[in-house]
């Protein structure tokens, strides 16, 4: 049972304490980002996992369009305000850095643009084509944001052929307007299923973090929402405040909980959810697609013998 601090805060339990891992692969990642001007939602967002991917798996999620979101989610710690203009050398930058890195699968992000036409759309696309040029064995996953519900944006993203299309959700559809800025529940569901209508073989993805209020139905509702929507893949994670400017975490779930969860979610027939205290949605990505591909692969092969 959590108890609370002086000030009325939720004191973080046992299992949330991170152990930091500050070795040469951490440091030397950091250096090189640095070097080639290139941000990672690991730092922007405050992920607890950054010394585990950095210092460990030598694996990093790249945040491009710039470090500054149009939109002020509740929730999170990317700073908010009135982007600059556009890097056009920076698709081919992160395909530097995705080589030098030697990755297996790259994840690319980005802050919200909604000044911008497109939502940032032709620079994702010019982003997965340059980092295939320079690293063809690498799989590529895109999060995106809603990029303003529009379909040709959407498309243009998807004629890009990431190995996995990555939309979060973030909340149950009850706390949406309050969690996420401008976004709206059911434009990520219709994103999500536009994304898998144009690009049918492309596993699509979704993230729900908890401890924001929500009710066990209303997570599981969430999940009932996301397979209506055929997503493949689901990540589920607790939410930490990142300052006390932010939502305040009204429930720390337990291990046991999250494991249930994820029981259910395989249940209703994910084809890989990760949950846990600390997983985000970039938390070991690589073995996620790998999963889909994998169980992607065992239904095709179903298919025939039925044939």
């Amino acid at each position: 049972m959590s108890t609370t601090t002086k000030d009325g805060y939720l004191r973080k339990p046992e299992w949330l304490k991170i152990k930091l891992n500050t070795n040469e692969n951490y440091t030397g990642l950091k250096k090189m980002m640095r070097e080639k001007n290139l941000h990672t939602v690991c730092e922007e967002a405050k992920c607890p996992n950054i010394h585990e991917c950095w210092g460990i798996r030598r694996t990093a999620t790249f945040m491009i369009l710039g470090d500054v979101c149009t939109r002020a989610c509740r929730f999170c710690a990317i700073k908010t305000g009135l982007p600059t203009e556009l890097d056009l050398a920076e698709p081919e930058r992160v395909a530097d850095s995705v080589q030098l890195m030697n990755l297996k699968h790259a994840v690319i992000t980005a802050v919200a643009r909604d000044d911008l036409k497109d939502g940032g759309a032709a620079v994702f696309a010019e982003t997965v084509s340059a980092i295939k040029r320079k690293n063809p064995f690498t799989t590529i996953e895109v999060l995106p944001s809603d990029m303003g519900g529009i379909y040709d944006n959407i498309k243009t993203l998807m004629d890009a052929r990431p190995d996995i299309l990555n939309h979060n959700i973030e909340t149950v559809e009850r706390l949406t307007p309050r969690v996420r800025a401008r976004a709206k529940y059911h434009r990520s569901l219709e994103l999500l299923k536009r994304s898998k209508e144009l690009q049918p073989d492309i596993p699509t993805k979704s993230s729900l973090m908890i401890g924001l209020g929500e009710t066990k139905e209303e997570i599981i509702q969430t999940m009932d929402d996301l397979r209506a929507h055929d997503v493949d893949i689901m990540t589920i994670g607790q939410y930490l405040q990142p300052t006390k400017k932010h939502l305040p975490v009204i429930k720390y779930y337990t291990p046991l909980e999250f494991g249930e969860l994820r029981k259910i979610a395989m249940g209703k027939g994910f084809k890989h959810c990760e949950a846990g205290p600390l997983v985000r949605s970039s938390y070991h990505a690589d073995e996620q697609v790998n999963a889909a591909s994998r169980a992607r692969q065992a239904q095709g092969e179903k298919t025939e013998q039925a044939k």
